[in-house]
């Protein structure tokens, strides 16, 4: 896509690139919790050959043309609906769904050529923070066997105030400030701190 900058999005492709240098080894699996998928349970994708949801609108024909053959398992996805469950949490499985863009936009460019599965999973749309940290806590076992966790999506989201940002050099305080308490916090902090925070106290941008 054309944008102004043209290197807009460039320090993105390069991380995503380089995610797989960054890692201890290649990884067996890949479980995504995508941002733009919500439901009443942690709903975990079972659907051994997805397909491909272009949950966007508006962009240039090509944008719907991409493509990205990774695949499923229901075998991974039933583990992880096993490990929500005995965590007490609301759970089902999804036979049908595809990947969002939360999942295949950034996973194409940092597994371009993937013969590994990938199982995406939803969050819970009350976005009550305890009920995730719950959930991450019960999949973190799974980093034992060589799967890798990943949670998708900016940390801030107000597109057009965030490419306000980026022509005039400014960006947003509000984004960039809770970007440095996010880096910070998940760097720094123990797991036990974190989640003992209440309220970050920041403000969202309009």
């Amino acid at each position: 896509m054309d944008w102004d900058p043209a290197d807009t999005w460039h320090r993105h492709r390069q991380f995503l690139e380089s995610i797989q240098t960054l890692l201890p080894k290649r990884p067996d699996a890949v479980i995504v919790v995508s941002a733009h998928w919500e439901a009443s349970q942690f709903i975990v994708q079972a659907n051994p050959s997805p397909g491909l949801i272009f949950d966007y609108y508006g962009f240039p024909e090509e944008t719907y043309q991409l493509q990205w053959s990774a695949r499923g398992s229901r075998e991974l996805a039933t583990e992880v609906s096993q490990l929500l469950k005995s965590a007490g949490l609301p759970t089902a499985l999804d036979t049908t769904r595809g990947y969002d863009h939360g999942v295949f936009v950034p996973m194409k460019v940092a597994f371009p050529f993937s013969d590994i599965p990938f199982i995406q999973l939803s969050l819970h749309n009350s976005l009550d923070p305890e009920l995730h940290y719950r959930a991450g806590t019960a999949l973190r076992v799974l980093r034992e066997h060589n799967i890798l966790l990943i949670g998708s999506g900016n940390t801030f989201h107000n597109i057009p105030v965030l490419l306000r940002g980026m022509k005039n050099q400014t960006g947003s305080v509000s984004g960039k400030n809770f970007d440095m308490w996010l880096t910070e916090t998940l760097t720094t902090q123990a797991p036990e701190e974190r989640k003992n925070i209440v309220d970050p106290g920041f403000e969202t941008e309009v």
